[in-house]
């Protein structure tokens, strides 16, 4: 049974960093194209961005040039490091395969509030 484990969330001020890491249990990422994907309160979750199995990285538009995937596979655990944070990025902030689903379960996730 996968289990995934959301850490590194917090509360920071407009401008400031985070760095955000999943840890998977149960399954390799290493064969896996893995994504962040985020929920803001009364929103859709939506996807942040994906890094391949080659460490190819692909980033929602929002948040381009503010925030790095990264990967490492021998500790099966995937990371998110956002830097020059705004209001908007407020949510609860979660990892999976990507595409997600399949047979893999969201976990609880982590809370980042970005507030003044």
């Amino acid at each position: 049974q996968v289990q995934l484990v959301e850490s590194g969330g917090g509360l920071v001020q407009p401008g400031g960093s985070l760095s955000l890491s999943c840890e998977v249990f149960g399954s390799m990422i290493r064969i896996y194209s893995m994504g962040w994907y985020r929920q803001a309160p009364g929103k859709q979750r939506e996807w942040v961005a994906t890094i391949s199995t080659s460490s190819i990285t692909i980033y929602a538009d929002s948040v381009k040039g503010r925030f790095t995937i990264s990967r490492d596979n021998a500790k099966n655990t995937l990371y998110l490091q956002m830097n020059s944070l705004k209001l908007e990025d407020t949510a609860i902030y979660y990892c999976n395969q990507f595409p997600p689903g399949g047979t893999w379960p969201w976990g609880q996730g982590t809370q980042v509030t970005v507030s003044s």
